[in-house]
């Protein structure tokens, strides 16, 4: 394997052309092919570089990885699998590399999928360096744009550095534009990373249009939910709850839209209809199309995860099975609350038979057994689900309606999954994402009434729209009206009724005065609200340390992990998995590029403790 700092596109292309433009002798030619450093010295060939840029977000078809499951930009592999939110799924032989992920070996840093991962973040880095480096050789961006240009490139390069910074630890290194093919291999673990990141998340904000060109483009307000993300993981309160109260108060999206909920109810969120994405709740969003030329511009990172039979969407490959511990968590009691203590014992919503009360956004997160699926009809059970040791379920978030194959669903790409490339935008932030991360804030600061304001309000948007649940009929053959459109099932045909009985209630006022119940509820709603959004291992990693109301780690993953060990999940064969504490918190920095950067006898790289 190659070092990653060396062979980055377009970094070393443009490091070539500079090296090569100092070579006198005639007879050498450029190759074809080559990019020209002068082709690029202009507005246009700076904003192309910007595109570039913006490309690595979906973290598929660097020139360093191509295209890999594991780079999706959701996690689903490092934040949802590895934590408790969801099972590998497929065979355990089946891309078995994540298999020592799931069970937190220590024996992980030659693992292709943390080595992909490594791979394609830096690949953003220095792509979004390359429009710094470039710009800096071009006489035509004006000074308005030059700032923009910048700004964009900047806070891309924050980005991904603290994606690597919550895989990785604080010391991932930081790469900025004067790291290139020549000095590469001096690179160091950093000791600054995080003030960096902050530096350029606040050029970001400073120097970004509140609306820019096009949708799906950073603004400043995109920046500050960034910022907000990197002061929460850096226990920084009160600066992340001045910037989150700025945006819950008049934040507006790329597209000038002032954040709030989307029309179409939560399901909505997640429907690769045009008029569905982009909506007043996505603060930022991957932008993912299909059908346009590209082949792979869909959501290609969770290729594999749809049902495993043809009678459902795509067809292939029972990835990613939502957890019986993530179902059980959507428990509710008398009240409409949740059941904190009592959630993981019997009986178990596994299908319709379930006679307890749900939360109603169960079934919009998980397919579950007997319960309408889009507009497939019931979930087919165990002929979805590909081996006994992926549990009951099936994802739901990133498929598509029958009703969208061949139009939201890629048409061109020639192998055995087109139509598992779909035109499904990936949700970075959302406005109840802003609205959970500060009411963690507001309880961390001492206000315990606005933080159940703002939990309330996430509940209330599912609790005051019972048109928007799942209904279904009571024959397993009929088909419930789904309307692609809104994603939401037609409750008025006849014999239709609610999929299973859903509770849903606010938190009474004072509730939150006992601060340790509230920070369990909140907790508690981040996990409801964005499951299977790649946010849960993360969220145990920042809470495990949080230095008001600590979590530890390994007594929520071990404890998860002693109950699947008796059902039919991948512990059931895995029955010596144990989460390492102080180890399996972070993931190991892979073994080749820590092997390449020390090769010259200086130590440039160190290993995380424990690997």
């Amino acid at each position: 394997m190659k070092n990653i700092f060396k062979t980055l596109i377009p970094v070393s292309l443009i490091s070539l052309v500079i090296v090569y433009s100092c070579n006198k002798n005639f007879t050498d030619k450029p190759p074809q092919g080559a990019l020209s450093l002068a082709a690029l010295s202009n507005q246009a060939g700076v904003q192309s570089l910007l595109i570039g840029a913006y490309s690595m977000l979906d973290q598929e078809g660097g020139v360093t990885v191509g295209l890999q499951f594991g780079n999706a930009p959701d996690k689903w592999v490092f934040g949802s699998v590895v934590a408790d939110d969801s099972y590998k799924g497929s065979t355990p032989s089946d891309q078995g590399d994540i298999v020592p992920l799931e069970t937190w070996s220590t024996s992980t840093a030659t693992n292709s999928y943390i080595a992909a991962k490594w791979q394609v973040l830096y690949d953003g880095i220095q792509r979004a360096n390359d429009v710094i480096r470039v710009m800096a050789l071009s006489s035509d961006v004006t000074a308005a744009n030059h700032s923009q240009l910048t700004a964009e490139a900047r806070t891309l390069r924050g980005y991904f550095h603290f994606e690597g910074v919550k895989l990785w630890g604080p010391n991932f290194p930081y790469v900025d534009e004067s790291v290139n093919a020549v000095n590469a291999g001096t690179v160091k673990n950093s000791t600054s990373s995080l003030a960096k990141i902050e530096a350029d998340l606040q050029f970001g904000i400073d120097s970004l249009m509140p609306r820019p060109v096009n949708k799906g483009r950073l603004n400043n307000w995109a920046a500050q939910a960034m910022l907000a993300d990197l002061y929460m993981y850096e226990y920084k309160y009160a600066e992340a709850k001045k910037l989150l109260d700025g945006l819950i108060a008049n934040g507006v999206n790329s597209g000038g839209v002032k954040l709030g909920w989307n029309p179409g109810g939560y399901f909505n969120n997640f429907n690769p209809d045009p008029g569905a994405k982009n909506s007043a709740e996505s603060v930022f969003s991957v932008q993912m199309s299909v059908n346009d030329g590209s082949a792979t511009n869909g959501n290609y990172g969770d290729l594999l995860n749809f049902p495993n039979d043809g009678s459902g969407p795509g067809g292939c490959c029972g990835f990613n099975n939502p957890s019986l511990n993530l179902a059980n968590a959507y428990k509710t009691d008398a009240n409409g609350l949740p059941l904190f203590d009592t959630f993981n014992d019997a009986p178990f919503p596994i299908d319709s038979s379930y006679a307890g009360n749900l939360d109603p956004r169960i079934d919009f997160v998980i397919g579950r057994p007997g319960i309408s699926y889009l507009d497939y009809g019931h979930h087919r059970g165990s002929l979805w689900v590909r081996d006994g040791t992926d549990g009951y379920f099936s994802p739901k978030k990133n498929v598509y309606a029958l009703a969208q194959k061949n139009n939201l669903t890629s048409t061109e790409a020639s192998f055995w999954g087109p139509t598992q490339i779909v035109a499904n935008n990936v949700n970075i932030f959302r406005y109840s994402t802003l609205l959970l991360m500060d009411a963690e804030c507001e309880l961390e600061a001492g206000s315990p009434d606005q933080a159940l304001i703002y939990v309330n309000m996430v509940r209330d948007r599912i609790a005051s729209n019972p048109n928007t649940w799942t209904y279904t009929n009571g024959t397993p053959a009929a088909q419930v009206v789904f309307d692609t459109k809104t994603y939401q099932y037609d409750k008025n045909q006849p014999n239709t009724v609610l999929a299973a009985n859903y509770k849903i209630g606010l938190y009474p006022a004072g509730a939150f005065s006992n601060k340790t119940y509230g920070i369990n509820a909140i907790r508690w709603e981040r996990r409801l609200e964005l499951a299977l959004e790649g946010f849960r291992f993360f969220d145990l990693q920042r809470w495990n340390k949080d230095p008001q109301f600590p979590q530890d780690m390994s007594v929520v993953l071990n404890n998860y992990a002693t109950v699947e060990k008796t059902r039919p999940s991948l512990f059931s064969v895995n029955k010596d998995a144990v989460f390492h504490k102080g180890v399996n918190e972070i993931y190991p920095i892979p073994q080749a590029q820590i092997d390449i950067s020390n090769s010259g006898g200086e130590k440039n790289l160190t290993q995380n403790p424990g690997y």
